[in-house]
């Protein structure tokens, strides 16, 4: 007999009678997770979570490699709800420059707002812990000023919602009747915060994620916060010392069979294939992370050395090219603005860098010039 994970009670929603699903508390029971299910899956996961922490020593400071990560997951977990924004885009909103699809990019930056204020507050002595009351607010700062702004951000939905299909009655799923989602909840903040039991921590983020998924307590952006609970208990329960691993990749490669997997979880009470799917996701993306470390750390080392080699570089060159890796689209005014220095400086700081081919001039215009780290961004881009 198959597990059941849930059960089902009757909700009206839109004037239609539909059958919404009410997933039982974690960990999986009846039958309970067996290790043979995970375990080789698992370790391999977990060695490749360990060789893409260590090859992050290789690049002299780490926000050469955060900013990067952050932003391929923040555009990625954006890119599987629909969002058009391409990684240029972000760069070049955030040097100031129009964008025409300002409403996607904007709910592409939310993200990255929202993951570092989660970030900040699970970093800080007084901040809040992982909780319902910290997704409340995640959420809010993830819908803030984005399309998302009418559907109640902050707060939990307070009506029926469904996945899939033009109407209640088609869809293809419906989660839990919203008068239940608060104690569910609180049952995940439970068990994010226990001790119970022998699971080791990547099948407990499987498990936590897909839990979120089928509560879906929000009227919007219950996907993005779902992933965003991945990278924020990967750093918390100590599988990565930074968030390097942007999942969102694979996960948007096999888009299909992420769903497919979810949904299996419900009809079949197949945790088993969920997990095996999460396992095999997070050791392709810390592989391909892992590479694309080494290929940041190759082009900054060759950069490096052409800076210390060349007879004209002043200080504001070395303080400047160590800005690139969070500004890698910039006016020589914005690179005055972050050193702190005049205009003449500024400007023969990043002509130095021009010089040496290290930073490119994009527009050919005489004034407003913009510039770029075109080979760091082209890497970025992979």
């Amino acid at each position: 007999m198959p597990r059941t994970t849930g059960t089902y009670v009757k909700s009206t929603t839109l004037g239609e009678v539909v059958r919404s699903f009410v997933p039982h508390a974690l960990p999986p029971a009846r039958p309970a997770l067996g290790p043979d299910a995970f375990e080789a899956a698992n370790r391999d996961a977990e060695l490749a979570l360990a060789r893409l922490s260590g090859v992050s020593g290789l690049v002299p400071s780490v926000d050469w490699l955060l900013y990067g990560a952050i932003h391929k997951e923040a555009l990625l977990t954006s890119q599987i709800e629909g969002t058009q924004a391409t990684l240029m885009d972000v760069f070049d909103q955030e040097a100031g420059f129009a964008v025409s699809n300002a409403d996607d990019v904007q709910e592409v930056t939310n993200y990255i707002r929202t993951f570092r204020h989660v970030r900040q507050q699970l970093h800080s002595p007084k901040g809040l812990p992982l909780s319902v009351r910290l997704l409340c607010e995640a959420h809010k700062l993830l819908l803030s000023g984005a399309r998302g702004s009418g559907k109640q951000p902050g707060a939990l939905r307070q009506s029926q919602n469904w996945i899939g299909g033009t109407r209640p009655g088609n869809a293809a799923f419906v989660p839990p009747p919203p008068e239940r989602v608060p104690a569910l909840l609180g049952d995940l903040e439970k068990y994010i915060h226990g001790s119970e039991g022998t699971l080791p921590p990547l099948v407990r983020i499987a498990l936590v994620h897909a839990q979120f998924e089928t509560i879906h307590p929000f009227l919007d952006g219950n996907g993005r916060l779902g992933r965003l609970l991945i990278g924020a208990l990967l750093e918390q329960w100590g599988l990565l010392p930074q968030p390097l691993l942007y999942l969102s990749g694979y996960l948007k490669q096999h888009q299909a069979e992420y769903y497919r997997r979810l949904s299996a979880i419900r009809s079949d009470g197949d945790w088993e294939g969920w997990i095996a799917f999460f396992l095999e996701g997070v050791a392709a993306a810390a592989s391909q992370a892992e590479r694309s470390i080494i290929s940041v750390a190759s082009l900054v080392t060759s950069d490096r050395r052409k800076l210390v080699e060349s007879p004209r570089a002043a200080p504001a060159s070395y303080r400047l090219f160590e800005m690139l890796p969070t500004m890698p689209r910039f006016t020589v005014a914005q690179a005055q603005e972050k050193l702190g220095s005049s205009f003449p400086t500024a400007n023969a700081a990043v002509r130095e860098l021009e010089t040496l081919g290290i930073v490119g001039e994009l527009t050919g215009g005489r004034s407003n010039r913009i510039y770029s780290y075109e080979r760091y961004v082209g890497l970025l881009k992979t």
